[in-house]
């Protein structure tokens, strides 16, 4: 009868129950239990035991192939011990025996004990061997059940087993070099690798960044990875990684997430999202504080609320320092307002600050030294900003160019006597005086009309139509100009001025703080009367350029001191900024200070660079003194605030950095001229002192030209006259120097100090209305009848022009020039004698005239 198919399946479970419990002791189900066993299912379980035999018999047999060199070993080993036992019971049956018979000699019993030490000491060797051999076997079997925790990917216990397996190493009474010991230290540092590559990947599944996405995951264990981020963290130390991939770790976050968001250059910045167990960048967000500490609130809560206590830690140590520090220096530092302006801004950022700081330590973080010092210390933050914004003002101004010049009006009261008034209207000074009171010049004694004329003749009045410039200071023409003296007559040699390029202004060690003023000599005339001869107070005025630089610095230091004066008040006694109210007012000193250290570079670019900047420092310095009174005047500040206001160091520091301003330029100038005429060499032994003279009266146009745009008209002829005065004195002291003056020399000399002098035509009072300087004083342009005015800033300049007289002149002309003209007040007796020597030839006519002059010191009765 053929079998079914419910049969053959009843044999099939029958031969499993039969191979499960011959195998593996396992009992059958009930449901196979209660089946009938027939004929039919006695094959099929035959079968199975067969082929489960056989399998069994594989399996051994590839044990054993695996592990015949050990087994072998270990049965030499055991075959050894076996040996070892057997001998030692016939030793032992031996020394029983002898020890049982009475007769036995010494050297038997010596003999019977070193057998027992060797049976001892092979005693000892066999249990050492027996507990390396349990103690390999031991290490072996941790060692399998590493590998079993690997593939099961519980990563804790394979270290632990690892670590025990190490220690059982350790353990073993067997030389390390022993290749069994060898072998198993080589599997477990296998095994270790095998156990990093599987706790890696776990790594990455539980924490995976992706800085290209933005996105940070940190995930809970899988149900098939028993590993969880606290496990990771053991795991970490135990490779001794914790540093190197938490350091990995903020590096990628930092990347992904926080770097983007805190780029503030960006255009449009990206927002922060939180999604179960993910954060990502989403959307965009605005650049306020606000947005960003609420963004990055969200990131370290998601960190410390899913991250292990132990990656926690290290967060304030790793990625919080460098994330306070872009806070500090670009978010909070560009919050900063320069001024006053946007104050209540800037407190909502303080406020922010702090919350941020609390919420960071709520989240048990630390390390916000930077991040709360600037919380706590608003007002010096503030003022440092105030004092960034107003240097870099400054800087950014220079590097802008001087740009264009404008014209300003210095006025200057002073006490003048009537005479020097019109001293001063002949030079082209400019007035402004009111008519009440100028009346009081004719009060007192009144001439009469016979001694009006008599004077009048007598003093040389000009000719009728002219104009001597003095109608605009209500002055009559009766005090008529007298011939006009020489200025410069009792002036230092031209040697020592040579080297004083300040003398021109009168600047001295004890006056180098006064405001420099225009130096004029007048020459001083003859009072009709008591009333005449009184000083009366003239406003003067003039014009000169600056550069488009002051006016930027006024107006900064005006704006720190309304803010300082601001601060002062009521309303602001509450602000965090309040006590910054006295280190504000100390910013334009440092303003000041900016401009003097970096102008001279960008003034030094520009032709006439450097008198731009001594009038720029010379404006700057009147317009702060001028401030600076007007604010201890105002009632709409406090007390307190005009006391905090102190300009007068700065003022002064002004006045003489622009004094050396110009004292620079004049040296420079100076030294060119010197090395146009030869430098230290004399100008008569030059090969062509023609061309050297030419070249130095050019030099001297050329920056009376460039310096006629810049400087005011007293100014510039102090400066060009300083120039001038520089050239005549070396011509004067190289012709001095010479041993002889032949008649074709002095010819040529004549032609060279011809040249130089051809200068006066820049200081004919026509030039002042050509200059294009306001001035209703200025003589007609018309006159050809001018008198220049060089000798009153060029102090060798009538020397020069009377050397020139005394070359081309006979005795009989020396002697008239002596006696009866002005030589005498410009050359002393021995000069005199001694260009005579270098002219003459010694003879009696020539001794006469030197004796005549020798015996006459003083012809114009002069002292």
């Amino acid at each position: 009868m053929p079998s079914s198919p419910d049969d053959g399946s009843k044999a099939r479970q029958i031969a499993q129950a039969l191979v499960d419990f011959s195998v593996d002791g396992a009992f059958p189900e009930e449901t196979v239990v209660t089946l009938a066993v027939d004929s039919n299912a006695l094959p099929a379980a035959i079968e199975a035991l067969t082929s489960a035999k056989s399998k069994l018999q594989a399996e051994v047999h590839a044990i054993n192939e695996e592990t015949a060199e050990d087994v072998r070993a270990w049965q030499a080993n055991a075959q050894s011990v076996q040996d070892d036992i057997v001998r030692s019971k016939a030793l032992a049956n031996q020394i029983l025996r002898e020890g049982d018979t009475p007769d036995v000699s010494g050297k038997a019993e010596r003999e019977a004990e070193a057998k027992a030490e060797f049976l001892v000491r092979e005693l000892n060797y066999n249990q050492q061997v027996q507990n390396a051999l349990r103690g390999i076997k031991g290490v072996s079997t941790t060692l399998d059940l590493v590998e079993q925790a690997r593939d099961e990917r519980r990563i804790l216990d394979a270290l632990h087993l690892l670590e025990r397996s190490w220690n059982e190493l350790d353990t073993i009474p067997v030389n390390k070099s022993c290749r069994a010991i060898r072998l198993l230290d080589i599997r477990a540092f296998e095994l270790k690798s095998d156990v990093y590559e599987v706790f890696d990947r776990v790594w990455n599944s539980l924490i995976h960044v992706d800085a290209e996405a933005g996105r940070i995951s940190v995930g809970s264990p899988q149900e098939d990875e028993p590993m969880t981020l606290a496990d990771a963290v053991i795991g970490l130390k135990a490779y001794k990684e914790v540093d190197k991939r938490t350091s990995q770790l903020w590096q990628d976050i930092n990347k992904a997430v926080i770097l983007p968001r805190m780029d503030i250059a960006r255009q449009n910045l990206p927002g922060i999202q939180v999604n179960g167990d993910a954060l990502q960048l989403h959307g965009t967000t605005d650049k306020s504080v606000n947005s960003l500490f609420a963004d990055l609130t969200q990131i370290f809560s998601f960190l410390v609320q899913r991250l292990p206590q132990d990656l926690v830690e290290t967060i304030s140590t790793s990625l919080l320092p460098e994330v306070i520090h872009k806070i500090t220096k670009v978010w909070l530092d560009s919050a900063v307002p320069a001024s006053l302006q946007d104050m209540d801004q800037f407190q909502d950022v303080i406020a922010a600050a702090k919350d941020f700081c609390d919420k960071l330590k709520s989240l048990g973080l630390t390390n916000l030294g930077d991040l709360q010092e600037w919380s706590d210390s608003a007002p010096r933050v503030w003022l440092s900003k105030c004092r960034e914004a107003a240097l870099d003002s400054v800087r950014v101004k220079f590097s802008q160019g001087l740009g264009a010049s404008t014209r300003v009006e210095r006025v200057d009261k002073q006490m003048v006597s009537k005479s020097e008034g019109q001293q001063l209207a002949a030079n082209g000074a400019t007035t402004d005086v009111d008519d009440h009171g100028w009346d009081a010049w004719d009060d007192g004694e009144q001439e009469t009309e016979e001694e009006a004329v008599e004077e009048e003749k007598a003093e040389q009045a000009p000719a009728e139509g002219d104009d001597d410039g003095t109608d605009a200071w209500g002055w009559g023409d009766d005090d008529g100009d007298k011939e006009e003296k020489p200025v410069e007559a009792d002036e230092k040699k031209p040697e020592e001025d040579e080297d004083d390029p300040t003398e021109a202004w009168g600047w001295g060690d004890e006056a180098a703080d006064e405001p420099i003023e225009p130096e004029v000599k007048p020459q001083p005339a003859k009072p009709k009367s008591s009333a005449a001869s009184e000083p009366r107070e003239v406003v003067f005025k003039e014009t000169y350029n600056i550069s488009s630089m002051p006016q930027p610095v006024l107006d900064l230091i005006y704006t720190i001191a309304e803010d300082g004066a601001a601060l002062t008040q009521d309303v602001y006694a509450t602000s965090p900024v309040a006590a910054s109210a006295a280190g504000l007012f100390s910013l334009p000193t440092l303003a000041l200070a900016m401009f003097r250290a970096v102008s001279p570079y960008y003034y030094a670019l520009d032709v006439g660079g450097k008198m731009y900047l001594y009038n720029d420092a010379t404006y700057l310095s009147e317009r702060l003194a001028d401030f600076a009174a007007a604010w201890k005047k105002r009632e709409d500040i406090t007390t307190r605030a005009q006391a905090m206001l102190r300009l007068d160091g700065d003022i002064k520091s002004l006045q003489n950095f622009a004094n050396r301003a110009y004292s620079s330029e004049m040296n420079i100038q100076k030294t060119i001229l010197r090395d146009l005429l030869g430098g230290d060499q004399s100008l008569m032994q030059q090969d062509d002192t023609e061309n050297c003279v030419s070249l130095a009266v050019t030099h001297i146009r050329a920056m009376a030209i460039a310096w006629e745009g810049i400087l005011s008209r007293s100014a510039w002829q102090q400066a060009v006259g300083s120039l001038a005065d520089a050239v005549s004195s070396k011509v004067i002291s190289d012709v001095m120097d010479m041993s002889s003056i032949g008649q074709d020399e002095a010819y040529n000399i004549a032609q060279l100090i011809s040249t130089v002098t051809g200068l006066d035509d820049l200081f004919l009072p026509s030039r002042v209305v050509s200059s294009g300087q306001s001035n209703t004083l200025a003589s007609q342009a018309g006159e050809t009848d001018e008198v220049p005015t060089t000798a009153q800033y060029a102090a060798s300049w009538l020397r020069l022009k009377y050397l020139s007289e005394v070359l081309q002149s006979n005795l009989k002309d020396v002697r008239f020039l002596w006696v009866e003209s002005e030589l005498s007040l410009y050359f002393t007796v021995a000069e005199v004698v001694d260009l005579i020597n270098m002219s003459f030839e010694d003879n009696p006519r020539t001794r006469e005239v030197i004796r005549e002059i020798t015996q006459n010191p003083s012809p114009l009765g002069r002292s």
